[in-house]
């Protein structure tokens, strides 16, 4: 595993030590007032392939999972168990998957459905169709030691509302990383303080589908609270799947030349400015990118992760987590994990971005 560029101040992991060695969208959010709208923010502009995307075997398993009649996952399940006890691991950590009030999530699955605009136009198939205690233990039949709830707001008032929802969430799911968000709105530093307060370990900003300048002024007090927390931000910023007025490398680049010390973890790999990011966490120390979606045969179809950047992935492997995007993906969990096997960049890197990093990350 190669080096990475570390930060002057040197910040460490979870622990306090240091570390070893045009706008097209629609929203999907139920807000407090009601005003219901539907996303697709995780759908390409091009075409998939989801008849790509196959277990080891070659057989397809787009219906691994079939609720509400079930489907035996027993099969999949011992995949992915196979993949990390290969590795010699304890288990995955996934800094990217989706829990959210009920009612919004089924308003996320109705507009795959539908083939919104967002979709391409392309069938996609929700493989973990199911309700929330299901998904739950889903992950946990995989064996993912921690992962996340990544929600947030298309607007104003939206925040609070949701960050009381996955308090509730974790209270009730010891092995989710609290997960909280925020909006540029007057009151987003008291807020965020009080989600710090409450035990929130990770924070979630959709720049593409809140349509906001990252930069913002209103922000800055939070970003600047979360740096010196040094609590991590999965950030959807790259221009994927439908460019916004502020995603791309350039606004969040003005956030990190303010807040050199914020542990941003770019989602997507940066999706579709790939090096546009690796460019970013190899100026800034505590900056990360996860893997949600990024080489798979779906997304490769429409974003190609271009072969020339494999050695600066593989010298940033330390800042490399895993990310999937379950349950909104339309091909099977071990597909994602295959895929980071098939870049050839070895065990020690797989090892890293699939578990270590992570527990590294959040102390586990």
């Amino acid at each position: 595993m190669g080096s990475s560029v570390g930060t002057a101040d040197g910040v460490g992991g979870a622990d306090g030590t240091d570390r070893p060695d045009g706008d097209d969208r629609t929203n999907a959010y139920d807000s407090p007032d009601g005003d219901d709208r539907t996303d697709a923010n995780h759908a390409p502009n091009g075409n998939g392939r989801t008849d790509a995307n196959h277990a080891p075997d070659g057989a397809y398993r787009s219906d691994a999972y079939d609720a509400p009649d079930g489907a035996d996952l027993s099969d999949e399940a011992g995949e992915v168990r196979l993949f990390w006890e290969g590795l010699g691991l304890p288990g995955l950590v996934d800094v990217h998957t989706h829990f959210m009030p009920e009612r919004v999530l089924k308003k996320v699955w109705e507009y795959f459905d539908a083939l919104g605009p967002l979709t391409g136009g392309v069938e996609w198939p929700i493989t973990y169709r199911a309700e929330e205690r299901e998904r739950v233990g889903l992950l946990r039949e995989f064996g993912v030691r921690a992962f996340t709830a990544m929600l947030y707001p298309h607007k104003p008032g939206m925040a609070e509302w949701l960050n009381q929802w996955a308090v509730e969430f974790a209270g009730r799911t010891p092995d989710c990383l609290h997960t909280a968000t925020l909006f540029p709105e007057p009151g987003v530093a008291a807020y965020v303080q009080k989600a710090v307060d409450e035990g929130a370990r990770v924070f979630k900003a959709h720049v593409q589908v809140g349509a906001y300048d990252p930069a913002d002024e209103l922000l800055d007090p939070a970003w600047g609270l979360l740096a010196e927390a040094g609590i991590p931000v999965v950030i959807h910023c790259g221009s994927g799947p439908s460019p916004g007025k502020h995603t791309g490398p350039d606004p969040i680049g003005r956030v990190l030349a303010r807040h050199p010390r914020l542990r941003l973890v770019f989602a997507h790999m940066g999706m579709p400015e790939y090096e546009d990011f690796l460019g970013l966490a190899e100026r800034f120390g505590e900056v990360r990118l996860d893997t949600t979606m990024a080489f798979t045969d779906f997304s490769e179809q429409f974003a190609p992760f271009p072969r020339r950047a494999l050695p600066r992935l593989a010298d940033l492997g330390d800042r490399i987590l895993l990310g999937t995007d379950f349950p909104n993906i339309p091909y099977p969990y071990v597909h994602q994990l295959r895929a980071l096997e098939g870049l050839g960049l070895g065990d020690e890197w797989l090892r890293a971005v699939c578990h270590d990093n992570g527990a590294w990350l959040f102390g586990l």
